[in-house]
């Protein structure tokens, strides 16, 4: 282990002189060790996975363009991968860290990410993705800063403040795995916790009359929650990399894998008030709560917290078609927001995805189009890289529902690079649905109950609708998205719902151009692992 690191600090010293010497954008050097560890965020002994022996792990700051160098050792007694939720790694999906793109890595061993958060800003997350691993933590923040050259359309804060929540299993990870493995369902969550603890066990400190920004992700497994904070009223600036129409809000709902910046300004009496998550949509409802505490307060919190929306999908969808881009506000480049008209974009491709649930083979599985991903015995991306035969084949997935029966398969979709892309995620299902997609932002142009038809077009928002990397579906509903195919790379597309991307709802996009061009892609890394049918190459 020790030889590993000391070669480790080599390669970053080698990698700092060659950035210093070419005058590149700068680098940040980050030296992680995976392990376990006893945790109890819901009062009861856990084994955790702790990174540098915190739970939840270190945050990541950086800045527009900056290069990232994080190195991993894993210490656990099995295979494990990091992966980078909404950074996008432009022209680099060899650095996605889910299974599809990397070998995870072995017990005993490290892998170096080499990351450069290209042209973003914003608030995202990062969290283990092999294993069912993100129901032991190794899960944090991460944010991205402008440049000092870029102006905000906010004033800067008094401080900066990332709560990562969600639902909580007192079982431990491989439990809940051996459950999915079975062929059952999860049971319903334990509890919810925030920054990884129960109720009223952490305390966000604040000056009274100073504006503070809350940077908020649902990191959970399986639910929705509501976020609030006593009364306090929260001005919304940021989603996912986007800087927000700067609308108020008492609450917001926050599904899963999804993240928001919200400012809060400390302008009530001096005393202690709750911060509070709810689930939501579900028959019994969980709570927890942390503690915004004045600085200079005059009595500790008292009462109940304050309730979450009584109202059910009709206002969490309204909620939701109130985002909106700030047109005028520059984003990670100079350039508005709004000057790139993606509603003027005649679109070269229409994908409509359909969720379901199948029993296939008497286990319990979930299922696009009706196809129910299994992993290859090869990461696909190797396996297209050194043209491997018999991994995967383009095309396995349709573009359409089939409206038939669920079957196994390892589902990679076409697609060609710089194209234009209406998808549409259909929900036959009453439970609500939450998607993402690896290495893209994209335009939530409409959402609503029903079905989806081509006349759906005539309500789309084509002027300044959010951009984001994560976005829900209501149960017996739908959600068109437009995407620029702008990345070339293998990306995953999946459920939020990590039972769900578990047990099959999720694919791989191979987004392809025939240049072969380091303006496209960057090559493969020298220090990339090998697995599988890749060994030898």
């Amino acid at each position: 282990m020790g030889e590993c690191r000391r070669l480790g600090s080599v390669l970053f010293i080698l990698l700092l002189l060659v950035a210093c010497a070419s005058g590149e954008d700068p680098y940040r050097f980050y030296n992680w060790n995976v392990t376990y560890g006893d945790i109890y965020p819901l009062g009861v002994k856990q084994r955790g996975i702790l990174i540098n022996g915190q739970f939840p792990g270190p945050q990541i700051e950086a800045v527009t363009n900056d290069n990232l160098i994080v190195g991993v050792f894993n210490s656990l007694d099995e295979p494990f991968l990091i992966s980078w939720n909404g950074v996008q790694q432009r022209r680099n999906s060899w650095q996605d860290g889910v299974y599809g793109t990397n070998c995870a890595i072995p017990p005993g061993q490290n892998f170096t990410y080499v990351l450069q958060v290209k042209d973003q800003i914003g608030s995202y997350f990062y969290f283990p993705s092999f294993a069912f691993h993100k129901a032991a933590g190794g899960y944090g923040g991460f944010k991205i800063a402008s440049r000092s050259v870029i102006p905000v359309p906010f004033p800067p804060p008094a401080g900066d403040f990332t709560i990562l929540a969600g639902d909580w299993y007192k079982r431990n990870h491989t439990d809940l795995r051996a459950i999915l493995d079975s062929g059952s369902d999860l049971p319903f969550p334990d509890g919810l916790i925030i920054n990884g603890r129960g109720s009223n066990a952490y305390t966000f400190t604040v000056d009274q009359g100073k504006t503070y920004r809350f940077r908020i992700s649902n990191v959970g497994l399986t639910t929705s929650i509501n976020f609030r904070i006593e009364g306090h009223k929260m001005l919304l600036v940021e989603v996912e990399g986007t800087h927000a129409l700067q609308n108020t809000y008492s609450s917001l709902d926050i599904h899963l894998g999804q993240t928001y910046s919200v400012l809060v300004t400390a302008d009530q009496p001096a005393k202690d008030y709750y911060i509070v998550v709810s689930t939501r949509f579900t028959s019994q409802v969980l709570t927890a709560t942390s503690i915004l505490h004045y600085s200079n307060s005059a009595s500790a919190v008292s009462g109940t917290p304050p309730g979450g929306p009584t109202t059910q999908i009709d206002w969490s969808i309204e909620q939701a078609r109130s985002l909106r881009r700030n047109l005028t506000a520059s984003g990670p480049r100079p350039n508005p927001q709004g000057s790139y008209h993606y509603g003027l974009i005649n679109t070269t491709r229409t994908i409509r995805l359909e969720n379901s649930a199948p029993v296939i083979n008497g286990k319990q599985r979930y299922a696009i189009n009706s196809v129910s991903f299994i992993p290859a015995d090869t990461p696909l991306k190797l396996a297209d890289y050194f043209k491997i035969p018999g991994v995967f084949s383009l095309g396995s997935i349709p573009d359409n529902p089939t409206g038939g029966g669920g079957y196994l398969q390892t589902s990679v979709m076409a697609a060609d690079f710089r194209g234009y892309a209406e998808i549409v995620f259909e929900n036959p299902q009453d439970t609500l649905q939450s998607y993402h997609i690896d290495g893209h932002n994209f335009f939530v142009v409409g959402m609503d109950g029903g079905k989806w038809s081509a006349a759906s077009r005539l309500n789309y928002n084509l002027r300044d609708t959010i951009s984001r990397c994560t976005v829900q579906v209501y149960p017996n509903s739908w959600t068109a998205v437009y995407m620029p195919l702008d990345n070339v790379g293998m990306w995953n597309m999946r459920s939020e719902n990590w039972a769900r991307q578990y047990l099959g709802q999720q694919f791989y996009l191979r987004v392809y151009s025939p240049a072969n061009s380091w303006r496209d892609e960057y090559p493969i890394p020298s220090n990339a692992l090998r697995c599988g049918r890749a060994v030898g190459h």
